[in-house]
This record gives C-alpha cells, structure tokens and sequence, in this order.
C-alpha cells in the first residue's frame, strides 16, 4: 500500500522511531497523573504491579499494533484489511482500524485545548514567573484563562500550528526532525528539573512518595488502577502506534522496540514525579490535586522556590515537548488515512485535519463557558467527547485489535513479523493476546462504563 503520490514512507533509523513512539506515549495526563497514582497505591509496590501489567497487558497489545500496522502497509483501517485478507477474514475488520482513528481524532480535539492552556502557561512563565503567586491568586489565574475564549483559542491554535507544520513537512522532514530533537530534550529537562529539585528541598518526601514499597495498600482496586495505567499510559487503540508500525522497515525488531518503548515510558513519568512533587511537598502543597497540580498547585511552588522563575519556565517548556509529540501522533494517524483514502498530496490532508481539529477545539475551548450549559444527559460537549473516546473506543479497539491478532490474524503471519522472538517467547505472547488481554480490557470497558 502506497501513500498518496509516492511510496511508503518509512523511518530513516530505529532512534527516529523510538523517539516518535515515546513522544507518542508520554503524554500531558501520564506526566502528572502515573506519579500520583503511584504514590497514591502503595508506591514502589504498585510500580511492581504496574510492570507486571504493562509487560502482561501493554506489550502484548502494542506488538500487535505495530505487527498489524507493518503487515498492513497502510494507515490503519487499510492495514487491518490488508491483513485479514492475508488471513482469510473479512476486510471489514477495517473498522476497528477506524475506531482508533475516530479515538486519535475525538481525543485530539479535546487535547489540543489543553496544549494550549501549557503553551500559555510557558508564556505566563516568560513573562511574569509567577511573581507573587499563592494558592488564591493561582486559582483565579486559571479560573482567568478559562474564561478568556480569545486567549484559550488563540494558544489552541498555536498548538495546532506547530502540529501541523511537523506534520505537513513529513515523515522524514517533520515528525523525524522534530522527535529526534524534542525527545532528547525533553529527557534532559527531566533531568536537569529533578537534578535542581535534590538541592532545593522536597527531594527525599517524593522519592518516599514513589518509591517506597506499600504492600498493604495492594488489593483488587489497584490492580485495576495499574491495568488501566498500563493500557491508557502506552497509547494502544489510538491509532497512532499502527500508523508509526507501517512506517517501521522490516530490519527492525517490532518486541525489542516495544520494550524500549514501555521502559522508557515507565522511566520519563516516574521521573516527572521527582520534578514534580519535590517542589509539592516542600511548600506543603496538596499532591491529590490531579491535573489542577500543574495549573493550580505548581505556580505557587514557583513563586516561592529559588531560581523558581528558570524552573518554571524549564517545567512548561518540558510539557510542551510532551503535549506536541503526542499531537503528532493523534494527528498523523488520522492525515494518513485522509492521504491514502481520497489521494491527496500530504500538505493538503494536513490543512484539511488539522482545520477541521481546529474548528471543533473552538466548541472545546466555549466548553468551559459559553456554552458549558448546553449539555446532553448531563454532559456538555468535552465530556461527551471524553466519555465515548476513553471509555467506549480505546478499550472496545484495543480488545478487538487484540481478538483481532490473536484469533484471527495468521499464526504464520505473525510469526513473520516478530523473528526476534525465540519459539516460546512468541508462544506466550500469543497466550497473552489470546487469553489475558482481551478479558483485562473487558474489565476496563465494564468498569468505564458502570462508573
């Protein structure tokens, strides 16, 4: 399968991938929330029950994007057909490929607002480094920006901007170019953040916090937590690691790389939580404050700490890195499949999808205010977006695409793809798919649903 007005576009080296894939992965949510929830369940013996998911859960399912996405050649919905014909099955489980396209697309449009909150918050640091900030300023700050439609579609746009010329330049020109010096980056912000955070102070309560073993604090309720910490924190359903997958060549290991992947994923948010709550607990600042901790709790944090007006800046600029590759990755997906699908040269899919994001991200944006009353069973517009993305599309496709690779898709063919694999190691990936990821997301989607 042929991209439009060339071929198959691949990745240039197996660093380029890499990078792509865990921007892909570490989002903005998996940067305050994996921390939060590990401190929050026993620390250092929930990360162990995490792993055992990840490598039980994350692994399996994410090898099965990126086989399908490579067997497929083509953007998701044309991978999975191309590969169910490969097998004898129905093209029409083409379909699950579009559920995760529709997930990549619902997710982004929501997403790109909250990029855009970052983005201005970078600009707030510039500026002003949150002088004199405390708990009652920060919050009316925030409240500010919620209720400020011009400056919230404004710095929206931007995110999208940005996005968007990464995308509209290529794979090779754009996403390559852009992942290979962001993610490095971003890691080395990571480092320098927490680095700066073990002389400050609060060093020693966060590293408590995450990584001291809590056995009594694991029961049924956080094994769930790290199932779905696993599932949500890799990126599987969203259409974005299939698409990556197509692009990948053959002479890279797909078991190897997703191991990479989930490591480094697993490494980036444990240590955005020693940049994070070092400077919480130090000015005694309240860790359960969930996605507010960024906007509401961390500028307080700034205003008081030493050198807190470079820390600030450093801190949004690292989110930024984090909050623009994961659009790429939403976004790519879903310009492959307009490319490929209606036969377009790829700058004009990219103004297409990302013009019609930007459209829809304006009603996100009016939301949370102008139109926050016009709702539909309770829920207004983002909540309605979140609820069928989150809980509907991305466990329902990825236990169909795990339905998919382990009943459906031809032993021989999978076998194909996954070489590195020795006879038992591809054995029990093939357990996994078939017989424990299906009935964990399963769980995911009743438990969703029900709550």
């Amino acid at each position: 399968m042929s991209a439009a007005g060339g071929a198959q576009s691949h990745w240039s080296s197996r660093f380029s991938f890499l990078m792509a894939s865990v921007g892909f992965a570490v989002g903005l949510g998996n940067i305050w929330r994996f921390p939060y929830v590990t401190g929050e369940n026993g620390g250092a013996a929930f990360v162990l029950v995490y792993l055992a998911c990840a490598f039980g859960i994350g692994v399996p399912i994410l090898m099965a994007e990126m086989l399908i996405g490579r067997r497929g050649q083509g953007s998701p919905p044309s991978a999975m057909a191309n590969v169910a014909a490969e097998s004898g099955r129905s093209r029409g489980w083409a379909r699950v490929g579009g559920m995760g396209l529709l997930a990549a697309y619902t997710i982004e449009i929501v997403y790109a607002v909250v990029v855009g909150w970052v983005l201005w918050y970078l600009f707030k640091a510039i500026t002003t480094g949150f002088v004199g900030v405390d708990g009652i300023e920060a919050s009316a700050q925030f409240s500010a920006v919620l209720d400020d439609n011009v400056g919230m579609v404004f710095w929206t746009l931007v995110g999208l901007a940005i996005t968007g010329f990464i995308i509209y330049s290529g794979v090779k020109d754009g996403i390559e170019r852009a992942v290979v010096v962001m993610m490095p980056l971003m890691f080395l912000l990571l480092v320098c953040l927490a680095t700066y955070n073990y002389f400050v102070g609060g060093f020693e309560e966060a590293v408590t916090w995450l990584f001291t073993p809590d056995f009594s604090k694991i029961g049924p309720t956080t094994v769930l937590a790290a199932v779905s910490q696993a599932f949500f924190s890799i990126g599987v359903a969203m259409a974005g690691m299939m698409t990556y997958g197509s692009y990948l060549p053959r002479s890279i290991s797909i078991s190897q790389s997703v191991l990479i992947i989930v490591i480094a994923d697993t490494a980036v948010a444990l240590l955005a939580g020693l940049v994070i709550f070092p400077a919480v607990f130090h000015h005694g600042l309240d860790p359960a404050e969930g996605a507010g901790l960024i906007f509401h709790t961390l500028p307080v944090a700034f205003a008081q700490m030493p050198g807190g007006y470079l820390f600030s800046i450093l801190f949004f600029l690292m989110l930024t890195v984090a909050g623009i590759t994961s659009m790429v990755g939403l976004v790519e997906s879903v310009n492959y499949w307009v490319e490929e699908r209606y036969d377009i040269p790829r700058h004009k899919s990219a103004l297409l999808v990302i013009g019609s994001i930007a459209v829809l991200s304006v009603l996100s944006a009016l939301s949370y205010n102008v139109i926050s009353d016009f709702k539909l069973g309770g829920n207004n517009f983002n909540d309605i977006l979140d609820y069928f993305s989150t809980k509907v599309l991305l466990p329902v496709g990825g236990l169909l695409i795990a339905v998919f690779a382990g009943w459906a898709v031809n032993k021989a063919a999978s076998r194909d793809e996954l070489t590195s694999l020795n006879a038992l190691t591809y054995e029990i990936w093939h357990f996994l798919i078939r017989f424990v990821v299906p009935p964990a997301l399963l769980v995911i989607f009743v438990v969703g649903v029900i709550g």
